[in-house]
């Protein structure tokens, strides 16, 4: 594809409708972005479009436009329950991110009908929605989608409200194989008319990517945009403007470093990217305590309700900090972050590119910086060559406080922070070991007492990655951790009431092993007896003259001859006690008795 430029709307080949230039106007793009450029043309000469293109880079215009402009010039109105355009995306955010930029264009349309189709709510109220307002555009996650095309019970035939598609778009294509929806997607497209206009956006162009292509696309125009000024043998994937640092800071110095650079930068917008789910519950917990006068929000993947109203409401905010996993990473654009701060290293070097990606987007400047362990340094270097990343160093920071003792005084006065900090701790260590880049991020080289300590941990957890590691540098606190309670009363009269109830289990439990003991018992002193009887009847029938008395003394003596042969008493020892019990006879018989043994 050959180079291409910046323009007017106006300048495209192709006229635009007055509706979408109204909308450009309202959301300030008076521009083309390269992308935008290359694509828009294409897709509304109805061909199908693979485009790649850096993050930031403006990818969810090129679509929404020559989606509306298609549809607006089919011959026969769309009626209600048809569906004309499609577009699906990995994760809710994004869906609820395009569903809005999208509003902003249908709003001069009323002919058309768009619902947003997302996990995290009600799908029956999904179906009722559909069937009372229509839903000509769809937006929607690919897991929800999917179960909605199975709901024909539920009263609604999506497969026949499709057999008027004219667009299909797959956003952030390269993410929604990376998450594992390839079974999905697979589902979805046996369901769709192939005579459509298809197009496939990502950031990075993988196997899986061009697989896709193959299957979905006809003819594909392949589309690859370089931002401008950047050299074509130049293929570096962050934004031009985008300053991006590491620092380098051991781990239990590494929160010290990040809640000092918050406190500096208060006015600002920032978000904080985390490795795990528990990792954003505990140090958002702890930033709330840290960082005073800043709105902190926390968001990961395991929330499945209130993902949406916090996504929405930290967009809104002119500044504040949202703690984040990479659910955050793709194709999110939150206006006028400043700051995106890497805590943890991301598990795979293209996620920490679209990480940096929520910032310098669209013409915007911004920074970003990653915290690096010393044995982590020269990931600086394999970003550069794998990513065409460049870095540059940040200096530590000077006058930090400590602030590991103020989270530890949390734990110990609210049980909630205490266990969230402990898995946190473990989550962290088992996504550690899954780092694609094992070379460098080896657990073998981790310090435990030292990271422990930056978790501000009371006691380590007891888990196998810690079976045989010197953990001599960290002190565990005297207390008994087991007593400390939870802040919230219902929450620690539930945990009360659940102790009591193990207590009264194990009693019962030793209780039953003392009645089972004594049974055992019981039935042992019935068995000696029945034996005892046995043998007696055996004796009698037998006609022997040895009474009970005498085969008692016998016994003894035997004993005492095993005594005598594993060198535990002497000879003069056996004879001395033999004869003390009887005769030199009784002796005669004992080693008789031992030989038929």
């Amino acid at each position: 594809m050959e180079s291409v430029t910046e323009g007017s709307w106006e300048s495209l080949p192709v006229a635009l409708s007055p509706g979408v230039l109204h909308a450009l106007g309202e959301l300030r793009f008076p521009h083309m972005t390269p992308v935008q450029s290359a694509t828009v043309p294409l897709f509304m000469n109805n061909k199908d479009v693979a485009a790649e293109a850096v993050t930031g880079s403006g990818k969810t215009l090129a679509f929404v436009i020559p989606m509306i402009e298609i549809l607006l010039r089919r011959e026969e109105r769309l009626k209600k329950l048809q569906v004309g355009a499609i577009i699906i995306t990995p994760t809710r955010e994004l869906a609820v991110q395009i569903d809005e930029v999208l509003s902003c264009f249908t709003k001069y349309f009323p002919q058309f009908s768009q619902i947003l189709l997302i996990g995290g709510r009600n799908p029956v109220e999904d179906i009722e929605k559909f069937k009372e307002q229509g839903g000509n555009i769809v937006v929607a996650t690919p897991g929800r989608l999917e179960d909605m095309f199975r709901r024909k019970a539920d009263g609604l035939d999506l497969a026949s409200c499709v057999k008027s598609l004219e667009v299909l778009v797959l956003d952030e294509a390269d993410r929604l194989l990376d998450m594992g929806f390839e079974a999905s997607l697979n589902t979805i497209l046996d369901f769709l008319p192939k005579q459509r206009r298809t197009g496939l956006f990502s950031a990075t162009q993988t196997q899986e990517v061009e697989n896709l292509v193959r299957a979905g696309l006809r003819n594909p125009v392949r589309i690859s945009v370089k931002e401008k000024g950047v050299a074509a043998t130049n293929t570096q994937k962050t934004p031009t403007r985008l300053e991006n640092y590491y620092m380098v800071c051991k781990t239990d110095e590494k929160f010290n470093q990040l809640v000092h650079f918050l406190r500096q930068h208060k006015q600002e917008k920032h978000l904080v990217f985390f490795s795990t789910c528990a990792c954003v519950e505990y140090y958002g917990k702890a930033l709330e305590s840290l960082v005073k006068n800043v709105k902190i929000m926390c968001i990961h993947g395991k929330m499945k309700h209130k993902r949406n109203k916090i996504f929405t409401e930290f967009r809104k905010l002119p500044s504040g900090i949202l703690v984040c996993t990479d659910v955050m990473a793709r194709g999110i654009d939150i206006p006028e972050v400043n700051w995106v701060l890497q805590y943890d290293p991301p598990s795979s070097a293209s996620a920490f590119v679209h990480r940096c990606g929520r910032t310098a987007r669209i013409g915007h400047f911004g920074s970003a910086l990653v915290f690096l362990l010393p044995m982590e340094e020269s990931y600086v270097n394999f970003l550069a060559i794998n990513q065409k990343c460049p870095m540059q160093e940040m200096k530590l920071l000077k006058n930090v406080v400590d602030v590991l003792p103020k989270v530890k005084a949390l734990a110990l006065a609210d049980r909630a922070v205490y266990e969230k900090g402990m898995k946190a701790f473990v989550s962290f260590v088992q996504a550690y070991v899954k780092h694609e880049c094992s070379l460098i991020f080896r657990l073998k080289d981790l310090d435990f007492a030292s990271l422990a300590r930056g978790f501000a941990l009371l006691r380590m957890p007891k888990m196998p990655e810690l079976r045989g590691k010197c953990l001599s540098g960290f002190t565990p606190v005297s207390i008994d951790t087991d007593s400390i309670p939870f802040r919230e009363k219902n929450r620690e009269k539930q945990r009360q009431k659940f102790l009591e109830q193990q207590r009264k289990e194990r009693q019962e439990s030793e209780g039953r092993r003392k009645f089972t003991k004594n049974k055992a018992w019981s039935k042992q002193k019935a068995k000696k007896e029945r034996k005892k009887k046995l043998t007696a009847k055996r004796r009698r029938e037998e006609g022997s003259d040895v009474d009970d008395e005498d085969m008692e003394e016998l016994l003894k003596d035997t004993r005492l001859l095993k005594r005598l042969k594993k060198g535990k008493i002497s000879e003069e020892e056996f004879e001395k006690n033999l004869l003390s019990r009887g005769s030199r006879a009784k002796a005669e018989a004992v080693v008789d008795l031992e030989a038929e043994a």
